[in-house]
């Protein structure tokens, strides 16, 4: 049964009255809903406020390297360390390593540009940080329903955003619904505000419905693969941060890694790969297990236990890929909108700065009797704020490195490193990207294939043993929230002409192609192992897959990560 026939027979939805409706309970989310409250207590107003949250609890779905800038944290609650903040590891020393095959070069430190530079923040778990945000939000009176999906937009009469509809429960793999069945529900604001993070499946059909990316560069992405592992005390470097370009990637593919030492024997490492590869041959995962086995990243973790993996798409299309940021009804806050500063590999202080600006334009709106008008006040302060201009100043990062890894590292050391010397904050150039990444894959006969080691189960693993220590579970008794447009298009193109590249970019195994008894090929989506990470929704060649939100509380369970 389609949604509207479900609502036909078992409706209408009910629905609840807010102020301000959120969708994600991520660092943009909670900053909304904290700094809303915050505005409302000083001026002794009365404000409803509400997250919804599609994770189990706030952080289950967060995932990120991380390193923290304290900024965005320190405006919105100054006092975070009294309050106990799980900022624990400050960064005591930087590396950046150019590897090939078997060696390092480490980057002198007066040759470190100024992106990179790292005193002053913390080594942290965003998962934990997201949750202890969630914590501080409720005890300020913010409604959190975690495990609800926002599966809908719903509009009013005038066509602008009056709110979101929860997913429906209990709906089988045939599309009827079952004993345990439960309409969704609405959640109405006078405001909605996304916060979904990267390729936000609400906020991705509000870009295309208002046309908030018109005149802008695509939106481009990489995928961020993680793992935590617990080392040996004498392997501990409490707050080294290493970073590292070239090996293992053979190619112009934009990639490098990172490890990061916590507190507590704990080592966060990982590795980004640009989405705009153009090998369907290649595989993240791989690559990811591959570059673990180089004797500088080895040396951190061997005697060590993996005990954490996950994945996440990840903006990179910077300052010029921005859409706007507003529509009426609500707006679009931290990754939802691309916020990350791909060049600083931070996100989380963006998110928190957009969700506090996003806020006050908001307050300010229903305080003056204006909250229909749309927040036109978020965007101007944004132009104004320390944030673009920091976005400003790294807007052609990824850019360079589309044209070569050589004309990327020369011009991030211009931009990056020379003219800060010079005075010159902002690069006098912009560059433009013209191309979305599921338009870079060449044809596999055109490309090299790459064959991948076996795992050996101690330092490098095969995608399944990955997803078992995500924690990520659906109910399997529900429909698939993988969706194909076409049943028909990833065999007769994507295996055809790519070989099926979707068996490689997935991070978790969710797609492989099987044989049927005539022996003819099929896919195979098993979207019980998904981890959200949303690759295939911006990598597939045809754009013929869509994500849409399973059951809440569904996907990854990530602790410590």
């Amino acid at each position: 049964m389609t949604n509207q026939e479900l609502i036909a027979q078992y409706g209408p939805r009910e629905a609840m009255e807010y102020d301000v409706v959120i969708v994600g309970a991520g660092p943009g989310g909670l900053a909304t809903a904290i700094r809303l409250k915050q505005l409302a207590a000083a001026k002794g107003a009365e404000l409803s406020v509400v997250v919804l949250e599609k994770g189990s609890e706030p952080g289950a779905h967060i995932l990120s390297g991380a390193v923290m800038d304290p900024r965005g944290l320190n405006e919105l609650l100054p006092n975070w360390k009294e309050l106990g903040a799980p900022l624990k590891q400050p960064v005591t020393s930087d590396d950046i390593l150019f590897l090939n095959e078997t060696g390092s070069t480490r980057t002198p430190d007066f040759l470190v540009p100024e992106c990179f530079h790292n005193e002053g923040n913390y080594v942290i778990s965003l998962g934990a940080v997201t949750k202890w945000l969630g914590e501080q939000a409720e005890a300020l009176g913010v409604e959190i329903f975690p495990g609800f999906t926002a599966a809908e937009v719903v509009y009013g009469e005038d066509g602008a955003v009056r709110g979101v509809a929860t997913g429906n429960l209990g709906v089988g793999k045939d599309g009827q619904p079952h004993d345990g069945f439960q309409l969704g529900m609405e959640l109405h604001g006078k405001y909605t505000v996304f916060a979904e993070g990267a390729r936000g499946h609400l906020g991705k059909q509000l870009i295309a419905k208002f046309k908030l990316d018109a005149g802008r560069d695509p939106q481009t992405y990489a995928i961020g693969i993680k793992e935590l592992w617990e080392v040996p005390a004498d392997k501990a470097q409490p707050g080294k941060v290493v970073h590292t370009a070239g090996w293992p990637i053979a190619d112009d593919s934009f990639g490098g890694g990172f490890l990061y030492h916590l507190e507590g024997n704990k080592v966060t490492l990982g590795y980004v790969l640009g989405l705009d590869y153009q090998n369907p041959w290649m595989s993240p995962f791989e690559e990811m297990q591959r570059w673990k086995t180089h004797p500088a990243i080895r040396a951190h973790i061997e005697g060590g236990k993996r005990i954490g993996y996950g994945a996440r798409a990840i903006n990179n299309g910077g300052l010029q890929a921005l859409p706007k940021l507003v529509f009426p009804g609500g707006c679009l806050v931290g990754c939802e909108a691309g916020m990350l500063n791909a060049s600083r590999i931070k996100g989380s202080h963006a998110a928190i700065k957009t969700g506090m600006l996003a806020a006050e334009a908001a307050f300010d709106a229903l305080q003056s009797g204006r909250a229909q008008d749309e927040l036109s006040a978020y965007p101007v302060a944004f132009a104004q704020s320390w944030l673009h201009a920091e976005l400003e100043r790294t807007k052609n990062f990824k850019l360079w490195f589309k044209k070569g890894k050589l004309i990327g590292n020369l011009m991030t050391g211009i931009e990056q490193w020379l003219l800060p010397k010079l005075g010159v904050k902002v690069p006098p150039w912009t560059l433009h990207g013209t191309k979305p990444d599921h338009l870079a894959l060449r044809p596999a006969a055109e490309m090299p294939k790459i064959e991948y080691p076996k795992p050996d189960n101690k330092l490098t693993f095969d995608r399944l043993s990955s997803v078992f220590v995500s924690n990520t579970n659906h109910e399997e008794n529900q429909p698939a929230h993988l969706t194909l447009k076409d049943a028909s298009v990833p065999v007769a193109i994507n295996l055809a002409q790519y070989a099926g590249p979707e068996s490689r970019y997935c991070p978790a195994g969710v797609y492989e192609f099987v044989k049927n008894a005539d022996n003819s090929d099929r896919l195979q989506i098993n979207a019980q192992n998904c981890v959200h990470c949303k690759t295939c929704d911006i990598k597939d060649p045809t754009q013929n897959i869509v994500w849409v939100t399973p059951e809440g509380g569904g996907g990854p369970n990530y602790a410590g990560m």
